[in-house]
Order: structure tokens, then sequence, then C-alpha cells
């Protein structure tokens, strides 16, 4: 059972999302939320694995309720899922930094947004989706590069190889799949990866890849 907390200021919004994700065996509601400030609070309090984070919120908003819950020295991270009215929104990308496991359109399907609670409920994180993917490579491209290594320790030349293929989108099965090995042994390594560079997610991950320049933004690798 995953456990969804829906933030949100606005309550149409908030009875929509609540109608589609009841209707799911797999997925329960354990609160709404109008601002930054609840979504934080209720989200430790009531043990939420997924939070669908709304960006623009009064008091405090997406970003720093984001950070707050699953940003850097987090010692017990919660899943975020944005939701988003613009898919190019620097707010989004600010989000994502501050530690989002991912971010959907509001206009989004209903399977999509189902499909990507689960995804995010896994601990994969949303990067398949082409807008993601776009989103990263865009602000990415205008932020400082870091100099050196992308991580605090050196990453193998197997766990560069996992984080190219994980910036493309794979699941750690088609990850496997590439490389010819296990989705155990791709798990493992997937893990590293995040431990060296200090990152919660996989949205992380792949934001470092390209500040550091591993990927370029509109290159295939």
């Amino acid at each position: 059972m995953i456990r969804v907390l829906i933030a949100d200021d606005q309550s149409v919004v908030r009875s929509g999302l609540r109608s589609i994700l009841e209707d799911e065996a797999d997925l329960e509601v354990i609160g709404e939320a109008e601002d930054g400030v609840q979504a934080v609070a209720l989200a430790r309090r009531r043990a939420a694995d997924v939070v669908l984070m709304d960006v623009r919120m009064p008091r405090m908003d997406g970003i720093e309720a984001t950070r707050a819950l699953a940003g850097p020295g987090v010692e017990d991270p919660v899943d975020v899922l944005v939701l988003t009215t613009f898919d190019l929104d620097e707010y989004v990308y600010g989000a994502l930094q501050a530690g989002a496991a991912g971010f959907l359109l509001k206009d989004a399907q209903p399977d999509a947004l189902i499909e990507a609670i689960r995804v995010v409920g896994r601990g994969q994180g949303l990067i398949a989706p082409e807008v993601t993917r776009r989103l990263i490579a865009r602000f990415a491209a205008i932020s400082p590069r870091r100099s050196g290594a992308i991580g605090g320790q050196e990453l193998t030349g197997r766990e560069e190889e996992v984080l190219l293929l994980v910036t493309k989108g794979h699941t750690n099965a088609q990850i496997g799949l590439a490389l010819g090995l296990g989705e155990t042994t791709i798990k493992s390594h997937v893990s590293a990866v995040l431990s060296k560079l200090d990152v919660h997610s996989r949205v992380q991950a792949v934001i470092r890849a390209y500040e550091s320049g591993l990927v370029t933004p509109g290159a295939e690798r």
C-alpha cells in the first residue's frame, strides 16, 4: 500500500485528485494539505510515502516544502511528486533540485498520474516522461558546471554506464538487459550511485549528471 498525501491550495484540485486515487486498491490517501506548512507536518505525522505537491502555495511554497521533506541532509526523506500547470517552469526545476522525485502536469491523464505515483512509490523516480528530461536538460544547460568528480567519490566505469542509462529514463530491468546484468545487481549499482552523489532520488542523480557535464543537453550517448 502506498500512502499518498495531496498538497494543493485549491480544494477542487484536491477533491479531484482524491476521487481518482481512492479507486485504486494499492493507493491510500492519508490526508490533504492546503499549503506547504501543512504538507510537511502531515507528511511526517501520517507517514506519507508519496506527496503530490503543488508548486505555488501560501505560507510555504512547494519548493521549500519539498526541500524540508526530501532535501539534502534530510535523514528520512519522503518522495515528492510535483504537480504543475507549466512544463517548463523554473520553479519546478527548483523543486527537482530541492529533492523532488519527479513531476507531472496537472492535466495528465488519470492513468498517467496513478502510474507515476506507483513508480515514485517504488523509489525509482519519475524520469521516463520526455518533458522531465527536457526540463532538466534546459536548466542544467544554464547552471554553473561543477568541477571534478560528480560526487564526493569517483564513480566506477560500470556505475557511470548505469547512470548514463538512468538519464535516458531506463528502468532497472531495462538497464539490466542493456548491460547483460541481473536486476538485483543493477539495483545495487543504482544505490551506490545515489550514495556517491549524495542524493536521494534518480531525478537528482540525473540533474547532477547534467550539471557535471557527464551528459550534454541534446546529446545522445
